[in-house]
């Protein structure tokens, strides 16, 4: 297992841009076994839901209702995740998390704290 620690929620108007960062942090070895790395949120009593996921060879996948507004991308170490939010509605408002796959089974990790994204009208 990897911890994840999000960060760069806040408060922002509809419109405006934010940039969520995640690291993973833990036993070197499984670091680099790090493939696929992905962004959730979860907004007030709905399920959490994936918003992106990208793979150890960048390829992107995103939900169909953040489409052409947010994008997915890796840092050099590979082992950092952003996401870039643009044009950001009041729906986005949620906590948002990352998740990695890791380890020698591939599986995903535990959940972290995730970080709150509020989107005012």
């Amino acid at each position: 297992q990897v911890q994840l620690v999000e960060s760069g929620g806040g408060l922002v108007q509809a419109g405006g841009s934010l940039r969520l960062s995640c690291a993973a942090s833990g036993n070197i070895r499984i670091i680099n076994t790090i493939s696929t790395m992905g962004w959730y949120r979860q907004a007030p009593g709905k399920q959490r839901e994936l918003v992106a996921f990208i793979t150890s060879g960048g390829s992107t996948t995103y939900a169909d209702s953040v489409k052409g507004r947010f994008t997915i991308s890796r840092g050099d170490a590979k082992s950092t995740v952003y996401l870039q939010m643009n044009s950001r509605k009041p729906e986005d408002t949620a906590v948002y998390y990352c998740n990695a796959r890791a380890g020698a089974a591939n599986s995903w990790n535990p959940w972290g704290q995730g970080t709150q994204v509020t989107v005012s009208s």
